[in-house]
């Protein structure tokens, strides 16, 4: 298992490398966990939180999609070639 200061220089790096800070990376995984316990509550009382976790999934995935970047496809390797 890596040392406390690899794991602290991993855990800095991973929301730069996603171009991402720290908050915004956190507050998605938030919002994506309130969404799981909503879903949990509403599957033992069915009458709670009827559209909160559809709409949390939504939202999140709107988000995700809209603020993707993609690198250009490569010639050979599943691209569109000229």
């Amino acid at each position: 298992m890596p040392s406390y200061p690899a794991m602290s220089g991993l855990i800095r790096r991973y929301p730069a490398l996603l171009s991402k800070q720290l908050t915004v990376h956190s507050g998605f995984g938030f919002r994506m966990i309130l969404g799981g316990l909503a879903c949990l509550v509403h599957g033992l009382l069915p009458f709670l939180f009827t559209k909160t976790g559809s709409r949390v999934i939504t939202d999140l995935h709107g988000r995700m999609v809209t603020h993707r970047s993609r690198p250009a496809p490569q010639a050979g390797r599943g691209g569109q070639t000229a």
